[in-house]
Parts: C-alpha cells; sequence; structure tokens
C-alpha cells in the first residue's frame, strides 16, 4: 500500500522534510500503525515522533486516533497540538 505522508510545524521542521510517499509493509493497517513504523526508523524519527510526545495526526484531512483504518492512496498528516502560520 502507497501513502501519502505530510508534516507540520515542528514535526516538520525537526524531520527536515514536509511530505514523503511511503511504500507500507502489509501489516501497517491504522495511523497509529504508521506511526510505530516511522519510529522505528529510529533518529528523528523515533525522537520527532515518539508514543510520549503530544501529536495530533489526521486521514484525509480528518482529525483521527490512532485505530482509524488507513487505505492505498490516503494521506496522513502529523502535526503539535498547536501549529501557525
Amino acid at each position: 500500500m502507497k501513502i501519502h505522508l505530510r508534516f507540520f510545524a515542528s514535526i516538520r521542521e525537526k524531520l527536515a522534510t514536509s511530505e514523503e510517499l511511503v511504500s507500507l509493509p502489509d501489516t501497517v493497517l491504522t495511523v497509529g500503525d504508521v506511526r510505530h513504523w516511522l519510529v522505528a526508523r529510529g533518529g528523528v524519527w523515533a525522537e520527532a515522533l515518539a508514543e510520549g510526545r503530544a501529536l495530533r495526526m489526521a486521514c484525509n484531512q480528518q482529525m483521527t486516533d490512532a485505530a482509524t483504518l488507513i487505505e492505498d492512496g490516503c494521506e496522513v498528516a502529523f502535526f503539535p497540538p498547536v501549529t501557525g502560520g
């Protein structure tokens, strides 16, 4: 499955990227799974998206939680609780 990742505000700054197209393994089924898969990259990924960090998630531009199922071609976004212009 391929999805479009988007990163905003301080998450974008820490990762030094605003977006990425990725092919996911078959075991990644939810937004939470995407987060864990990215954390497994280690380094700044593990730091920016760590489980204990306050983080908002969206799927196809709708606020969501970790249990939301993803589908091929969807957009998953990560951002801090408060973002600015």
